[in-house]
């Protein structure tokens, strides 16, 4: 039986009791010039500024206070889930042993570190280093935490939108950033379930949209992974996932973007709102860019779900006047 909207709904309010003191309460901020001109309230869910620097920490927290104590957990990660999960595992006294991609980012690497967990370093890109988590689980019996193919963790995700409903007494559109779709399947579940007029945007990088190209194919597929601006939500998804048909039940449009427009995204908000962010988190800004016109009048709701970027990396890109400048 397939997991409906409802059952994940109650499951965030679950996890929202038991992570509510390991996490922030993030704020619903409007925008101060993106939409003005097209007359749509924009506004941004300032994940950017939570606890760890993104969402993570949400679901994370969410499936590590649900875990009984005593077993070693493992996960894998390409930075904020591994950051998120060490904080959390540090938090609730838990083992934790985290494998990284060989292109994780310093600063990433070193905050993980911080936490005093394990960390292994293996493949070139996120699904590979999964994949090297699983077999680890399955040899020395740990217990494996994906990043997004667990409900307790789709449930913590989905806490944004049961904040979102209460900052918001009406939404319009969400733009949700899409990686292996733990976060578009939390908030969108319980969008739908308790906002059911809200059209649910699902943005992926044109460099790596596994998510997407799944969706269209209404199975798991292999696509190429070629580097991105959106790092953070590049990789594949396991064969087995459940967020597959939760998020092609909650996506009402797919949209997907260049690098050039995740590239402009990062500097407008950076230029324009004052934030600095995550290339993941301007690819919910790429998309309505990409749909603004149509829009008038409405209220959107852009995700920024995390701003953990190496500090030497944004000085570059913001440098930068056009994409066609990156070396």
């Amino acid at each position: 039986m397939s997991i409906t909207f409802d059952e994940v709904t109650s499951r965030s309010v679950q996890a929202r009791e038991r992570i509510r003191n390991g996490i922030y309460q993030t704020p619903l901020i409007s925008a101060r010039k993106i939409g003005k001109a097209i007359n749509i309230n924009v506004l941004f869910k300032a994940e950017n500024f939570q606890l760890t620097g993104s969402f993570k920490i949400r679901g994370a927290t969410s499936k590590i206070s649900a875990h009984s104590k005593g077993t070693s957990l493992i996960t894998a990660s390409s930075g904020n889930h591994g950051i998120a999960s060490a904080c959390a595992a540090r938090e609730l006294n838990r083992k934790l042993t985290v494998v990284l991609p060989e292109n994780v980012s310093p600063m990433k690497l070193e905050k993980i570190r911080s936490y005093g967990v394990e960390i292994v370093i293996h493949g070139a890109e996120t699904g590979l280093a999964e994949q090297h988590a699983q077999k680890l689980a399955s040899a020395n019996g740990f217990e494996y935490i994906s990043p997004y193919n667990d409900l307790d963790v789709i449930a913590g995700q989905g806490t944004i939108g049961l904040e979102i409903l209460e900052q918001c007494q009406h939404v319009d559109n969400v733009f949700i950033s899409m990686g292996g779709g733990g976060l578009i399947s939390g908030i969108g579940s319980v969008m739908k379930a308790l906002s059911p007029h809200t059209t649910i945007y699902g943005i992926s990088a044109i460099n790596s949209k596994a998510l997407a190209e799944s969706i269209k194919a209404e199975r798991v597929v292999e696509t190429e992974h070629l580097q991105t601006l959106a790092a953070a939500v590049a990789g594949g998804i396991d064969s087995d996932t459940i967020t597959l048909p939760l998020a092609s039940r909650a996506i009402d449009q797919v949209i997907e973007c260049s690098e050039e427009e995740i590239f402009a995204a990062m500097r407008s908000l950076a230029f324009d709102e004052g934030m600095i962010v995550e290339g993941s988190a301007a690819l919910a800004l790429a998309g309505f860019n990409k749909v603004a016109h149509v829009l008038e009048g409405e209220t959107s709701v852009l995700i920024l779900c995390g701003a953990n970027v190496d500090e030497s990396q944004i000085v570059y890109l913001l440098e930068q006047k056009q994409y066609s400048d990156i070396q």
